[in-house]
């Protein structure tokens, strides 16, 4: 399907004022001393380097190399309108303007260069959200009930506690046996009374299980 083409007003102006524009710089880089494809290069360099300034402004953001490049083109485009508006002789052009002329290619590679290959301002740092952490499900199943402990009324009689284990017996040599023999002896000798169980470990050195099985054998 073929698209109707309408004239739009913004771009006829526009075509007009880049002609008009296009025109004055070739004029006057022709005034200056440029003549044959020399004259017609200037103007689109001025308008490219122009256009590649305004193209860094708009993708990149504002920056102060693509600002500073844009108004050296502008003011070579608008002062290129100005100066053959009758404001200078273009017979006899001022050498400060052959300067301009002859050292533009070169200002304007540069700004191109720069516009090219330059790196843009660092991204924004954006920051990074907390991770949401979701609250615990709550469990499906209720909790198991706990077994009542066994009473009276149950079935199963319950069952006796078990007797403690009897204490286990000390082994006593037997020449420790005769010599409290004698301990004994001499102490019921002096006393009158037979030994007891504190007096014999005491003589003995012995712990009181050891003096109480002692004592058991002397009986």
């Amino acid at each position: 399907m073929t698209r109707s083409i309408r004239p739009d007003a913004v771009l006829v102006q526009a075509v007009i004022a880049g002609a008009l524009s296009f025109a004055h710089l070739h004029d006057l880089a022709s005034a200056a001393g440029q003549s044959g494809w020399k004259a017609w290069a200037y103007p689109i360099s001025v308008d490219l380097l122009l256009v590649a300034a305004w193209r860094r402004l708009r993708n990149s953001g504002p920056s102060r190399l693509a600002w500073c490049w844009f108004l050296i083109a502008l003011f070579a485009s608008l002062g290129a309108n100005v100066a053959t508006a009758g404001f200078l002789d273009l017979a006899n052009p001022p050498a400060l303007l052959r300067l301009g002329i002859a050292g533009w290619p070169a200002l304007a590679f540069l700004g191109g260069t720069l516009l090219a290959h330059s790196t843009s301002g660092p991204a924004p740092v954006t920051a990074t959200p907390a991770p949401v952490t979701e609250p615990d499900p709550e469990p499906d199943a209720e909790p198991e009930p706990v077994p009542e402990p066994m009473t009276a009324a149950n079935d199963t009689p319950a069952l006796p506690a078990p007797a403690p284990a009897p204490a286990p017996e000390v082994a006593v040599p037997a020449p420790l046996v005769a010599h409290a023999r004698k301990v004994a002896a001499d102490h019921k000798a002096r006393t009158g009374s037979p030994v007891d169980t504190d007096t014999l470990r005491a003589r003995l050195g012995v712990p009181a299980p050891m003096a109480a099985a002692i004592a058991a054998q002397l009986a």
